[in-house]
């Protein structure tokens, strides 16, 4: 069995699961890291609020971003053991409408825009193609709300497989607490025991991020690695939730 992992974007799986994904390969699974949106913007200039979130990570234009991105999703997933795929679907900050106007000008934490209404569709046509039968998805449950996650998961439900999980989207669980008990409802939760051996390997994996780390904890004080160890320390692993 292999244990697929979606990843909406490219730091999202190793920040929610990193120290599972390693646990995993340790004990000899197959273990990949799928992440969605990871094609490059249209062409053209970027649009303000795109422009905005590359001066936060400190980056340059649309390819040069997703090159550096790929390259430190690349070594995040090494550091826990697993296989990447990048699929060529584009982030909300880069995705127009046909008139060349963004869709997603000001924020990400909206609804889906009208016109990404087929979106899951695609992703789920484009997931099938590359699944084999006895695989283990492992997708986001969604908290915080992030038009990209939704659609993530939208995408995955559409497939209609037994062998689906979710995961805590990390670090929205953490800047959003009260989204899990609202976003789980009649799930089946299931706890993952994770060794110290693969808690290094999820910190890591999620320090290979270093453009990303600067924006991950909003308004909260203490590290990105301090949250991820005092997430860990409440049971020493994580859980998973299914239907």
């Amino acid at each position: 069995m292999r244990h697929i992992y979606i990843s909406p974007h490219f730091d999202d799986a190793v920040l929610s699961c990193g120290g599972l994904i390693s646990a995993q390969a340790r004990q000899g699974s197959p273990v990949e890291i799928w992440t969605v949106f990871a094609g490059n913007p249209p062409p053209g200039p970027l649009s303000a609020f795109a422009l905005e979130i590359h001066a936060l990570w400190g980056t340059g234009n649309g390819e040069e971003t997703i090159a550096l991105r790929k390259d430190e999703d690349r070594l995040a997933a090494a550091r826990v053991g697993a296989k990447v795929v990048h699929f060529e679907f584009q982030d909300c900050i880069y995705r127009r409408g046909p008139d060349g106007e963004p869709l997603y000008p000001e924020s990400v934490f909206v609804a889906p825009h009208p016109i990404d209404t087929g979106l899951p569709v695609r992703i789920a046509a484009a997931l099938a193609s590359e699944l084999l039968p006895g695989d283990m998805l492992v997708g986001p449950l969604a908290l915080g709300a992030h038009v990209d996650h939704l659609l993530a998961r939208q995408a995955l439900e559409s497939l209609g497989r037994p062998l689906l999980q979710y995961y805590a989207d990390f670090p929205y669980l953490v800047n959003y607490p009260e989204a899990l008990s609202l976003t789980v409802g009649e799930l089946s939760e299931e706890f993952f025991a994770i060794g110290e051996e693969s808690l290094e390997a999820w910190l890591e994996g999620v320090a290979a991020y270093a453009s990303q780390l600067s924006s991950l904890l909003h308004e909260k004080e203490g590290s990105l690695e301090e949250a991820l160890r005092l997430y860990w320390a409440e049971r020493r692993g994580i859980c998973l939730w299914r239907a």
